[in-house]
């Protein structure tokens, strides 16, 4: 736990709500913004863990918001609407967003979804730092993900013990955690289905 959030909702009660479930369990709100470019701003003063952005805002919307911070200093971001359509999540994909919540949520669906864009940004940085562009890293990420539900699905793990997993095999055989993830899914593989070496 221990993490440093920003929230941005122009919705004043929202907010407040967002403020007293964050605190109850633990989190540090280190800002709060009314509008877009005021979330801009805090993300840059404040360097969060996670940020929570409304869609809809006056000034800059937080699809336009996501997009200049992830350009400025990327950082975990979980997005908040009323709007549950397919366009929209394509585009906060698209913007770097790693979480979407509809409204009205409970704080049993916003603690996961926050854990879950927080620990999908600590794998692409992971990544990201081990491929050297966002496109590989983009790639990595995929068979990472194959290769971690492969682990969850044998042994019972959950998502983040199953990364864990895969990053202590990385770290012991010194080799690349895609490398790893290949590994297991070449192994998952039924034996006429893997490539002839």
């Amino acid at each position: 736990m221990g993490l440093r959030v920003l929230v941005a909702d122009d919705e004043p009660m929202i907010r407040l709500g967002l403020r007293a479930m964050l605190e109850e369990q633990g989190y540090e709100v280190v800002g709060e913004a009314d509008n877009g470019r005021g979330a801009v701003e805090l993300a840059r003063a404040t360097a969060p863990d996670l940020i929570i952005l409304d869609i809809r805002m006056p000034h800059m919307d937080g699809l336009e918001a996501a997009r200049a911070i992830m350009a400025e200093r990327p950082t975990a971001i979980l997005l908040l609407t009323a709007y549950a359509d397919r366009e929209l999540v394509e585009k906060a994909k698209a913007c770097g967003v790693l979480a979407y919540l509809v409204k009205p949520f409970r704080e049993a669906d916003l603690i996961p979804a926050m854990e879950i864009a927080v620990a999908r940004f600590q794998e692409l940085q992971a990544l990201q730092k081990e491929a050297g562009t966002l496109r590989d890293a983009l790639e990595a990420r995929e068979i990472i993900e194959r290769a971690k539900r492969i682990l969850m699905a044998r042994l019972g793990l959950s998502e983040g013990e199953a990364f864990r997993r895969i990053r202590r095999l990385s770290m012991n055989s010194r080799k690349p955690l895609k490398q790893v993830a290949e590994a297991i899914f070449m192994a998952a593989l039924p034996e006429e289905e893997r490539p002839e070496r």
